[in-house]
């Protein structure tokens, strides 16, 4: 019998070959770091992004690989140009006029997966609704609803136009520090219904919207060096927890929750402000398969 999409979650990766840290877009961001060695940070990086993929796949995860454009190098980052659910995919407009090159390469491209029955939808945002794909729009399966990041990057209006879209409640968290640009720098939900997130990446209103939302028991919260570490930026695979090298720290507390964590050295496209979960976008999420209950 085939698989099921929740068995075998098929995630996009983008080929990391035109990949480099040349602009500052976020404080993370290190164009010096990366000019004083970049032929030895871009081999790395390539080796930290197949690292990654054999994690992954490893996993239980399909990898479906794309190629990046010349220019762009932060297209290696997949979570920002969509987001998908049920196969239909609502492609990003971003903010920055670094990135905004990639909505057409992005077009391109799922029209491509569409064609090949990977996605069967594909439709764009209006010039200027800024939103920047599932790194702003979370899909919390055990509650049915999107966890959406306001602020930095994607605008409060990006909000209606998401629920408008898919047909599904969109809770907005407006971001609080630049540190965490994206909503996935500080906020990860988990298979089991937890949600990883740190306090001070939400506002005061967030944060009683999160305490409403999700019980004490649910949440895990994380610390700045969880932060400093992208150990909250992390794909989730049913009991497996994939993320860059974690903090001892953070490993017992998932460990005591029932999540097994895989760790890859993704040092390089940190120097970007990206870990494991900006690195891939999950084409098969399905409302049809809620998580186990998490309330």
């Amino acid at each position: 019998m085939p698989a099921s999409p929740r068995d075998c979650p098929c995630l996009l990766m983008v080929d990391p070959a035109h990949f480099s840290v040349s602009y500052a877009i976020n404080p993370w961001m290190d164009p010096a770091r990366w000019q004083a060695d970049p032929a030895g940070l871009h081999a790395q990086a390539v080796a930290a992004w197949q690292a990654l993929r054999a994690a992954l796949e490893v996993a239980g995860a399909v990898v479906e690989v794309a190629p990046g454009a010349p220019g762009l190098p932060d297209m290696v980052f997949p979570a920002n140009s969509a987001v998908v659910l049920d196969g239909r995919a609502l492609l990003a407009r971003f903010r920055h006029a670094e990135r905004r090159g990639e909505e057409a390469h992005f077009l391109a491209l799922f029209e491509d997966l569409r064609t090949r029955g990977l996605v069967r939808e594909v439709a764009q945002l209006p010039e200027g609704c800024f939103q920047e794909g599932a790194g702003d729009a979370i899909w919390d399966a055990t509650r049915g609803h999107f966890w959406a990041g306001t602020g930095p990057r994607s605008a409060p209006g990006s909000v209606p136009a998401l629920a408008a879209f898919f047909g599904r409640e969109v809770v907005p968290l407006p971001l609080a520090s630049d540190r965490c640009y994206h909503l996935d720098v500080g906020f990860c939900v988990l298979s089991g219904g937890h949600i990883l997130y740190l306090p001070d990446a939400l506002t005061p209103e967030a944060l009683a919207t999160l305490h409403a939302r999700v019980g004490a028991a649910w949440r895990i919260e994380a610390t700045a060096d969880d932060l400093r570490h992208f150990n909250i930026n992390a794909v989730c695979l049913g009991a497996t927890v994939v993320m860059s090298l974690c903090t001892p720290g953070l490993r017992d507390r998932l460990a005591a929750r029932g999540y097994r964590v895989v760790e890859v050295d993704l040092a390089p496209f940190m120097l970007s402000g990206g870990g494991a979960y900006c690195l891939t976008l999950n084409l098969s999420q399905n409302s049809s398969f809620p998580a186990s209950s998490g309330l």
